[in-house]
């Protein structure tokens, strides 16, 4: 789809659609530059401050994604006035203002319409230095592979959905979903990593396809170094699986070589759709310390070590146990 839109020849593009990279990125002068993007979801959760809170961050995440700060955001909102009470919405406004100040920006305006389903999101907009941008297309072989949060969100939230995840668990997934890829950014940059993007709708395998389709490069991960969330493993094998998450896996078909003794559960798992998850950082081996450091005194949830960068112009991830 993307493919058919038209191109536009402006030296100060600096990252467009072309690499399925997080963010727009356009040039100012010789020592800024403007990124922005767009994201916004439906609820994934009953409480409406807390959809406010995920969803904020979940917008806010491909700036950090990018190495950039946030300046501004703008609310998106679609509500079906009538059917839902007003205080609703404004609940879920004030998740969304939280967690934009929590991130150190203001909200400074927004758009809405009247929806038959609600959805709520951010435009963001931040600042860069140039020479600076991380993109999704620029790993190279011998990188290290590090995730700064753990899979099995997409598994839990349609558990929610069917009334089949209790109370700690519901808790447990808002408060990794509500936290900021912030203190992430900050230590990728400290450090100077390569490349990154923020694991989203398409899973960690989907994410890293782009990457390293994006790089002309291969990866390879280790199954039992990528953290998941413990529930998502209970539930996965009851068969609570998104619809999303079976057509993530069906498109990277060809794409994945997977070890024969990756359980099936587990390739869900690997492809699972999540909302407001992790980064993915593409890292020199010899900053990795330096990064796992750096990512622990930030007290950055489960981030792991997962595999590395290998030589492979086709893009293709290779899955060990």
């Amino acid at each position: 789809m993307l493919g058919r839109l038209p191109q536009f020849n402006d030296p100060r593009i600096l990252v467009g659609a072309e690499t399925s990279d997080d963010a727009a990125v356009y040039q100012l002068d010789s020592g800024q530059a403007i990124v922005q993007t767009v994201d916004y979801i439906t609820p994934v959760v009953d409480d409406p401050y807390s959809c406010g809170l995920i969803a904020a961050a979940n917008s806010l995440s491909d700036i950090y994604a990018m190495g950039a700060t946030p300046l501004f955001a703008l609310n998106i909102v679609g509500f079906p006035v009538g059917s839902l009470p007003l205080s609703v919405l404004g609940e879920i406004l004030r998740g969304g203002a939280d967690k934009v100040r929590e991130a150190g920006a203001p909200i400074i305006g927004g758009h809405s319409i009247d929806d038959p389903e609600p959805k709520y999101g951010l435009v963001v907009t931040g600042l860069i230095d140039p020479a600076k941008i991380y993109k999704n297309s620029t790993a190279l072989i011998g990188d290290d592979l590090v995730l700064t949060k753990p899979l099995g969100i997409g598994i839990i939230t349609t558990a929610i959905k069917r009334g089949n995840a209790g109370p700690p668990t519901i808790d447990a997934a808002i408060r990794l979903m509500a936290t900021l890829n912030k203190d992430a950014s900050e230590a990728m940059v400290a450090v100077g990593a390569h490349a990154c993007t923020d694991v989203t709708g398409f899973g960690l395998l989907g994410h890293l396809h782009e990457m390293t389709a994006g790089s002309k490069v291969g990866a390879r991960l280790s199954l039992s170094r990528v953290p998941v969330i413990p529930e998502a493993w209970d539930l996965i094998r009851q068969g609570i699986c998104p619809g999303g998450t079976k057509r993530n896996q069906e498109s990277l078909q060809g794409a994945i070589v997977w070890d024969p003794g990756v359980s099936g559960e587990a390739r869900l798992i690997l492809c699972d759709a999540q909302t407001s998850g992790g980064l993915l950082i593409a890292v020199p081996k010899n900053k990795t310390t330096a990064l796992m450091q750096g990512l622990r005194e930030r007290k950055t949830p489960a981030a792991a070590l997962i595999g590395e960068i290998i030589e492979d112009p086709d893009g293709r991830i290779w899955i060990e146990r």
